[in-house]
């Protein structure tokens, strides 16, 4: 793998990605109307918005940056995009850590954003670590854009891509403990949170925002690194889809 190959590729895609400001309007400004739809629907209950607040702050963008990244890879497969760059010395490394850069650095952007509103002007409470709860949102981004560069090669076209998002996101939405708590789920379905990398975001920022905690906590950390890792290997597999081509 090439850093300087795997840069250019990301500044390509940035540059597509700038010409598309629809795109852009709804990556940094959907979280935002979410959250505060969800404030001003707990408005007399402020103090169950404040428990679930720092853990939508983290859902909203990664499911945002799921869906587009999803729908992007697949599109750039669809029309021929990847196949042309495999024909070249280009390493598939290379390739899909481009575009995770990318999408990685509109999620940063994304997650200050959400983080401003949710603690600056919303006042949900934090206990602990602003950097470190910002870090944690921006990795559960940063997996939502791993779990959709993956998702793409299992999509032939752009709804497809979409239909996908009920498979991968919904489940592991139901089952993190945003709704029920995951101590109070049956044994069969507590076990398939155990696996779900979202589960581990939420108990993270729950920990660091609620009880305040932070890394010298081995639970933070193992949260980190479970959803660290889920990342990674969803960005391996996805490179694993690229098939090489010859000119």
């Amino acid at each position: 793998m090439s850093a300087k190959i795997a840069l250019a590729v990301a500044r390509r895609t940035f540059v597509q990605l700038r010409n598309d400001p629809r795109t852009i309007a709804l990556l940094l400004g959907v979280p935002l109307g979410l959250l505060l739809l969800v404030r001003f629907i707990y408005d007399g209950q402020l103090e169950t918005f404040h428990r679930i607040g720092p853990l939508l702050m983290g859902l909203f963008p990664f499911t945002m940056m799921f869906l587009v990244t999803s729908i992007t890879m697949q599109r750039e497969r669809n029309n021929g995009t990847l196949e042309r760059l495999m024909s070249s010395p280009l390493h598939k490394a290379d390739l899909i850590t481009g575009y995770a850069l990318t999408f990685a650095a509109v999620a940063l952007v994304q997650v200050s954003l959400v983080a401003t509103l949710a603690f600056g002007i919303l006042d949900v409470p934090n206990h602990g670590s602003l950097p470190l709860a910002v870090a944690m949102t921006v990795l559960e981004a940063t997996l939502g854009v791993s779990l959709g560069l993956l998702t793409s090669a299992f999509a032939h076209t752009e709804f497809q891509a979409v239909e996908f998002f009920p498979v991968v996101v919904l489940p592991q939405f139901l089952l993190a403990g945003l709704l029920v708590p995951t101590g109070r789920l049956p044994d069969l379905l507590g076990a398939a949170a155990d696996v779900m990398p979202l589960k581990y975001a939420f108990d993270a920022l729950t920990r660091i925002t609620q009880d305040g905690d932070g890394l010298a906590t081995g639970a933070v950390a193992g949260d980190f690194a479970f959803v660290a890792g889920a990342a990674a290997v969803a960005v391996g597999a996805a490179a694993l889809t690229l098939r090489r081509t010859t000119p």
